[in-house]
């Protein structure tokens, strides 16, 4: 039972860690989640059909959990204690992780869905059915996620090239 858990927690540990991370940017709040999910997990011990099924009941919970944490009243009038530096592990490259810094900034609802759809791999499908919503909400915000993320790549693109080239409108 305990090496059973054990190998679960390796193989879904991370998983629910970066789901946690999209839902609020904040490495104490992605910590409890994973534990509150292995909680759930040692007083549930479901039986899994397969892997799939195992690995959407970790996605499923964990999202649960971060959504009902964020929601409660008790996080609500909590007032976090100061969180500079901490976030998630860098991508890689550097343009992966401004890539993942500019993910941060979206809203957890579109966070979420890109991370389940390229991150996991995902069908459209798949995710509504983890995220209990229909498929073409998600559709939706995945294209929502998608503009918002460009605009904000053109945005940052912008702001580089005044930077280094200096501000035209100030130069006579």
């Amino acid at each position: 039972m305990e090496q059973d858990t054990k190998e679960l927690f390796a193989r879904y540990g991370d998983m629910i860690y970066r789901i946690a991370m999209s839902y609020r940017n904040s490495v104490p709040f992605a910590e409890d989640m994973v534990q509150e999910v292995f909680v759930r997990y040692l007083r549930k011990r479901p039986r899994f059909e397969n892997r799939e099924h195992e690995k959407a009941w970790f996605i499923r919970v964990a999202a649960n959990c971060c959504k009902s944490t964020l929601s409660s009243a008790w996080f609500r009038r909590v007032c976090p204690l100061e969180e500079a530096g901490q976030m998630a592990a860098p991508l890689g490259s550097g343009e992966e992780c401004a890539l993942y810094e500019l993910l941060c900034t979206l809203p957890a609802k579109y966070r979420i869905v890109l991370y389940l759809r390229y991150y996991e791999e995902y069908q459209v499908k798949e995710i509504a059915s983890i995220l209990s919503i229909t498929p073409n909400l998600v559709s939706a915000r995945l294209l929502r996620a998608k503009k918002l993320l460009r605009q904000a790549l053109l945005n940052q693109n912008q702001k580089q090239e005044r930077e280094e080239f200096g501000d035209e409108t100030g130069i006579i």
